[in-house]
């Protein structure tokens, strides 16, 4: 079976779970085999988060289809991803965000930092930035951002984060210890600030500042 038609197997089996058209066609134009090790290829359109070296992991697809619907990303934006991996999630965003818009993915293991450039290279992603540093700091020179996406669980929010948050953002984020929680993090037009638990999750720790 080609790995298009594996991809639209994926695709299809996600739109049971509430997932918009939007994001499931941004993930239909991903090729996600490009973001995992060669010899992980054939389990590529597998629902399942898969080893991509360095004791990390690419996302489930359909974690990386919540995420994306949670922070409702529109055309144009510019976002703040902290933990690139493989580059699999930026390039899900980069394709919402679309030409006028611009991902900057921070990975703190540079040999990660390599993997996911050379992958979003080869995929031909030109809107994505990635950058080798302490994620959990954000980054503070492109602030403010619109969405800010973090692949890793944090004890706590970081602060920079939500000051790097723009008013009207949004910030999806996995927080805490053993029991993880999905926490959706808005900021208001007024600068106030919200939290909404969406719920259980298991993601790798942030190590960083800021992190564990």
């Amino acid at each position: 079976m080609e790995f298009e038609e594996r991809r639209k197997i994926l695709i299809d089996s996600l739109k049971i779970n509430g997932i918009s058209d939007r994001v499931l066609d941004a993930m239909m134009r991903v090729p996600r085999h490009l973001f995992v090790p060669e010899k992980l290829q054939d389990s590529a359109y597998m629902d399942m988060p898969l080893p991509i070296g360095h004791d990390q992991t690419i996302s489930a697809p359909h974690m990386v289809a919540i995420m994306c619907e949670l922070l409702d990303i529109s055309s144009g934006m510019k976002i703040l991803e902290v933990g690139s991996g493989s580059g699999y999630n930026a390039a899900v965003m980069a394709e919402l965000v679309g030409d006028e818009g611009h991902i900057y993915t921070v990975e703190r293991i540079p040999g990660l930092a390599d993997f996911a450039e050379r992958n979003l290279k080869r995929a031909g992603y030109k809107n994505i930035t990635v950058l080798q540093d302490d994620g959990s700091c954000g980054l503070a020179e492109h602030a403010p951002y619109a969405r800010i996406s973090v692949t890793s669980a944090a004890p706590d929010v970081p602060q920079p984060l939500i000051d790097q948050l723009a008013t009207e953002g949004t910030m999806v984020i996995p927080v805490g210890n053993g029991e993880q929680q999905l926490v959706v993090v808005r900021k208001d037009i007024e600068g106030n600030v919200s939290y909404e638990v969406w719920g259980g999750v298991i993601f790798v720790p942030l190590i960083g500042k800021y992190g564990y």
